[in-house]
């Protein structure tokens, strides 16, 4: 049977020791966020993912969600209790404003929480963390009067929120969505359409469910510069704020499909559904993208969180499951059989593992401390620094993330051999869970496509120039410490190949898009070997400083180390290589016409 620790020491040591986040002490909301208190937090956040989601993760997905005839949609058993718990808990309110409920604590405070929350059980991570985004619209898009109404039950976990952006004939492509909103005259739409793919569209947690829909007005264009945004409440609320009459809209059916079973996934069918307007007529994309963006991020936290319990879950049955003798001889004399972990080729696929996930895990708590500090910083410069990191970050994070997140699950379930092939070892369901983190939300072609035609070129390419600076400025100061200039030296090189892509994109994207497009997933895990490398950089630092001043788990730092190396010997290489296949361009990509590809 699988099981789970939430990663509570690293952590503790990624906030306290690699970011230092008693620096930032004076700016708002960050005054509460002791050691002390972050330590609670996340000790009692890993006993709540521990002890109430994870022993209902596995079961939920053999058993599913189930639609019954009148369109409602129950979820697995334990579902229920386990959402009543994490709210009375007050595990939603971590980062959520002080005005509306919330706690008001930091990002980088939350993003640990909700990666042990998905760990555990993403399916069920997947029905508070879809609010968050939704709230997160309403409360910078929406009138006073629709915050009012909304958020603070969404916020305390009472409703949840859902986005509404696919329909059956366009994903992507949302200029070609169909969904009507027509005037009421009461400041009200009618909202007609029907959407797809709708993660927690209906469900037995909550008393209501508020969906935010991408629809068009009558008149509006027939392109993404016409697309509106609207809550269209399941049921109507009332004067006093409680649920009212049924809305005009409905749970067509439940999606069959690969992973996360314990989500309703669903088709939503509006008829004339009752809706308001959230901000400006035929500005939904720009409320769209406050939804998506913070749902991207999140995606890259579900790639880590599916990554850590996989490879948990290796390190475990390598160290109890006998197999042949070490190449050196027998390790275990008095056995039959030494344990996996004599193995090299184990040895490769957990060392990969756990290179990936304390370095993604490193890069997702940077990527937090910098949407805080986009908001909270003390002046407009260091303000501007931070988001323009997020916004080039948040395509890596979210599909390099999510990339290397399935191969650690797909490796961790190789090193249990047929074993991991069967459903009661669990790893399927990790593998399978992971896979639709690189689809939704923006598959990663799309996310690389983001990254290399839209994030390089803004602002005139400030963002990765920022980045490129940070990098040269933490390397150079590194190769003057002993024992941080080989690795600086690796990442250095690693950097030029990224920078050298760059500049080959200008040269050669103007003339023939195409090579664009044809060398942008290669350039996305460049950067994201890149990142992960300024994230193991600062990790050694950090390490090797507690080290010396005899602070700290020994073997926990003396391990960061040694994997800081691996990570530097056996990832930061594919840089070159990734580099030449950009350079490649896409004439060969190109150039057989869809007939040639059939083989007979």
């Amino acid at each position: 049977m699988p099981a789970y620790r939430a990663p509570v020491q690293d952590t503790l040591f990624q906030l306290n020791e690699v970011l230092g986040i008693e620096r930032y002490a004076n700016l708002p909301g960050f005054a509460n966020a002791t050691p002390d208190m972050i330590e609670a937090v996340m000790t009692e956040a890993g006993k709540f993912c521990e002890e109430v989601l994870f022993p209902i993760n596995q079961s939920g997905d053999l058993e599913g969600c189930t639609r019954h005839d009148d369109g409602s949609v129950t979820t697995p058993k334990g579902f229920k209790e386990a959402y009543k718990a994490y709210c009375e808990a007050g595990w939603g309110l971590l980062t959520s404003p002080e005005e509306f409920g919330g706690q008001g604590l930091p990002h980088v405070i939350g993003f640990p929480v909700e990666e042990f929350r998905n760990a555990a059980n993403q399916a069920f991570a997947m029905y508070p963390g879809l609010s968050q985004g939704a709230t997160a619209a309403i409360l910078v898009k929406a009138s006073d009067e629709l915050k009012a109404i909304y958020v603070p039950k969404m916020v305390s976990g009472e409703w949840t929120g859902t986005m509404n952006l696919t329909e059956p004939h366009c994903g992507t492509d949302l200029g070609l969505i169909r969904t009507r909103a027509v005037p009421n005259g009461d400041g009200s739409y009618a909202v007609t359409g029907t959407k797809i793919f709708i993660s927690s569209g209906e469900h037995d947690l909550t008393e209501n469910i508020i969906h935010l829909v991408l629809a068009k007005t009558p008149d509006a264009p027939d392109s993404v510069k016409g697309i509106s945004l609207f809550i269209v409440p399941k049921f109507l609320v009332n004067e006093d704020g409680s649920p009212g009459d049924r809305n005009t809209l409905s749970c067509g059916s439940i999606e069959h499909k690969m992973g996360i079973h314990a989500n309703s996934t669903c088709v939503m069918n509006y008829d004339g559904a009752k809706g308001w307007m959230v901000g400006d007529e035929n500005k939904g994309l720009a409320a769209m993208f406050i939804m998506m963006n913070a749902a991207r991020l999140g995606v890259g936290i579900q790639g880590l969180a599916q990554a850590d319990i996989a490879f948990q879950n290796a390190v475990a049955y390598a160290k109890d499951r006998r197999q042949g003798r070490a190449l050196t001889g027998p390790q275990d004399p008095q056995e039959k059989a030494d344990p996996l972990f004599v193995h090299p080729d184990v040895r490769r696929m957990l060392m990969d593992g756990k290179a990936t996930v304390e370095g993604l895990r490193a890069l997702c708590v940077w990527g937090a401390l910098q949407v805080d500090l986009a908001h909270v910083a003390e002046t407009e410069e260091e303000r501007q620094r931070a988001d323009d990191l997020v916004s080039l970050l948040t395509p890596v994070i979210k599909g390099y993330g999510t990339d290397k997140g399935y191969d650690v699950a797909t490796n961790a379930q190789q090193v249990f051999g047929g074993h991991g092939y069967i459903e009661e070892s669990g790893m399927s369901q990790y593998v399978r869970d992971a896979r639709i983190t690189m689809i939704y939300e923006g598959a990663n072609g799309v996310q690389a496509m983001d990254l290399v035609g839209r994030k390089l070129a803004q602002n005139g390419g400030r963002a990765v120039q920022t980045l490129f600076a940070i990098i040269d400025e933490e390397c150079a100061a590194a190769k003057d410490k002993p024992g941080f200039a080989d690795f600086a030296a690796s990442l250095e090189k690693a950097n030029g190949e990224l920078k050298a892509a760059t500049m080959w994109f200008m040269q050669n994207g103007m003339a023939n898009p195409n090579n664009v497009g044809a060398g942008a997933h290669h350039y996305m895990h460049i950067m994201g070997i890149v990142a992960l490398g300024l994230m193991w950089l600062r990790m050694i630092e950090a390490a090797q400083k507690a080290l010396d001043e005899g602070r700290g788990d020994k073997s926990f730092l003396e391990a960061k180390l040694v994997t800081a190396r691996h990570f530097a010997e056996r990832f930061m290489p594919d840089a070159g290589s990734l580099r030449r296949k950009i350079e490649a361009g896409s004439e060969t990509m190109m150039a057989l016409t869809p007939e040639q590809f059939h083989a007979a």
